[in-house]
């Protein structure tokens, strides 16, 4: 684990902080906390490398400390997961507006927050790091993010933009579990109606066309699907 990695968590609930403080810097990063939108907008924020964001909190929510990070330009890349004990779609889709990054709810495992923290680092580290390829591979199974392609063993498969992107999102996330309202979420626009029934129908035929690597996209019964790698 890098060490150099900065976290703020900003969360109301002090016994909280604590338990999150702990278990961060036990998995090797830097840990700082607020108990307040207002205390961490007084801290230096550019130098974080991910903020933990209680939504609803005394005060100025999370949404409204996002909004205001977004509109900075010395904050507006800063990735931002967000915590909340409200589990309903219009948080979530009022979350992701705002360009956070993930969003867990509440109660939570430290195990999952700790798997969200690095995928989230994971991702824009790479996205930051402009001599790294646009490329994600596993084994042989290669995504261009560029040219929007995909290839198995140096040959091109055929891909609709609905099914790459699930692949990209399963694969960039290896491990994570999404359900299929989360896949409807970062997948389909907004104003698309979409059944449960249309994902499992996509993840099929992305079964049929990944071949050999169909055994990794696997069905988590009564939860969702996720990469298995």
């Amino acid at each position: 684990m890098d060490t150099n990695y900065r976290i703020l968590v900003v969360d109301d609930e002090q016994d909280l902080l604590e338990i999150l403080k702990f278990n961060l810097e036990t998995d090797g990063y830097l840990v700082d906390t607020a108990n307040s939108a207002e205390e961490a907008l007084s801290m230096n924020l550019e130098h974080y490398d991910l903020l933990l964001l209680d939504v609803m909190m005394g005060g100025m929510s999370g949404f409204a400390m996002a909004r205001k990070l977004k509109a900075e330009p010395a904050t507006k890349d800063i990735p931002i997961i967000f915590l909340t004990a409200r589990d309903t779609e219009n948080d979530t889709v009022t979350g992701f507006n705002l360009g956070a990054d993930d969003y867990i709810s509440k109660p939570f495992s430290i195990r999952e927050v700790l798997v969200r923290v690095r995928a989230v680092l994971r991702r824009t580290a790479d996205r930051s790091d402009s001599t790294t390829s646009n490329i994600i591979n596993y084994q042989g199974l290669q995504l261009n993010l560029d040219k929007k392609t995909v290839s198995i063993d140096d040959e091109e498969i055929p891909f609709t933009k609905t099914e790459f992107e699930i692949l990209h999102l399963l694969l960039e996330e290896r491990g994570r579990v999404f359900s299929r309202q989360e896949l409807i979420d970062r997948i389909w626009p907004k104003d698309v109606l979409v059944l449960d029934r249309t994902v499992d129908v996509n993840i099929t035929r992305l079964r049929k066309k990944v071949g050999k690597f169909a055994k990794c996209i696997v069905t988590r019964l009564g939860f969702g699907y996720y990469f298995d790698a």
